[in-house]
């Protein structure tokens, strides 16, 4: 019986006995504070979904505004909230929860140096998202690929190439080359070099070639166009050409009028020269 005695009056947590730890009282109270510490989490958890989701739909609310950059914000509320969830929780527990947090920031510590690459991928997807050279739906060149951005998130930039084929790119390499984004503008110059021979008349094949360009509807007559001849080759007398279109219709302004502008010289008669190789053989002897 002594040592059943000595047992129960054992202190072994928070200044109370092993004793007290099988009152009725104390057990009601430790079944309250877990009830309230589910309550908690389960509203913390509950008002942090519900926070994203707002957050996220004020971006896809507005189209002016990027769903990305919303979704991006959501998710860093979200678990802010949760977080402070589990900090209030803690505390309500009597536990120190500063020693919780200088545990967290070594181990953070320790995380970083070992996930260099990755945590640079994740830091050039902040700065994408928040200053957004690029954005979904744009068509871009990205360190020599080209295609449509599908989608931007904290470690990679999807695109769609031309053949419709998915490509990968981590974002330290998206942030940290130079990007061409095609997009941006509503209007794009389209340039065309066409060559004519020696014996052509220009004013008639600079006539004909602009006159065929500015035909089509997607022409743009306003900046002006331009046209001049810009090099004596070696076999033909080059013109420069650059013409005003929108954006959406530019890849297929500039591949038609290749072709029409070609079949109009060939209508007018205008020589469009080609390289050409003599081969002299020597008299036998």
């Amino acid at each position: 019986m002594e040592e059943v005695d000595n047992l129960l009056k054992t202190e072994i947590w928070n200044g109370k006995t092993f004793g007290d730890l099988l009152t009725l009282e104390f057990l009601a109270s430790a079944a309250g504070s877990v009830l309230a510490a589910i309550a908690i989490l389960l509203v913390g958890w509950i008002f942090a979904a519900w926070a994203h989701r707002r957050v996220t739909a004020i971006g896809n609310r507005y189209a002016q505004l990027d769903s990305t950059l919303f979704d991006f914000l959501g998710s860093i509320l979200r678990y802010v909230i949760i977080a402070f969830s589990v900090i209030f929780v803690l505390n309500t527990f009597g536990v120190q929860t500063t020693s919780i947090v200088a545990l967290f920031g070594a181990a953070g510590l320790a995380i970083g140096l070992a996930l260099q690459g990755t945590l640079s991928n994740v830091a050039a997807g902040v700065m994408l998202i928040f200053f957004r050279p690029i954005k979904t739906g744009d068509f871009v060149d990205v360190n020599g690929n080209t295609g449509t951005v599908k989608n931007i998130t904290l470690n990679y930039t999807e695109l769609a190439n031309l053949q419709n084929v998915q490509i990968i790119i981590p974002n330290s390499e998206v942030w940290g080359n130079t990007i061409i984004n095609y997009s941006v503008n509503p209007t794009r110059r389209v340039q065309w070099v066409f060559g004519v021979g020696y014996g052509a008349n220009l004013k008639s094949a600079e006539d004909t070639i602009m006159s065929t360009i500015m035909a089509d509807p997607r022409a743009l007559k306003e900046p002006d166009p331009f046209i001049q001849v810009s090099n004596l080759g070696d076999f033909s007398v080059d013109f420069t050409v650059r013409v005003w279109c929108k954006n959406s219709d530019a890849y297929a302004f500039q591949t038609d009028m290749t072709r029409k502008v070609k079949e109009a010289l060939d209508a007018n008669g205008v020589d469009i020269p080609f390289p050409t190789r003599t081969i002299l053989q020597a008299a036998a002897e």
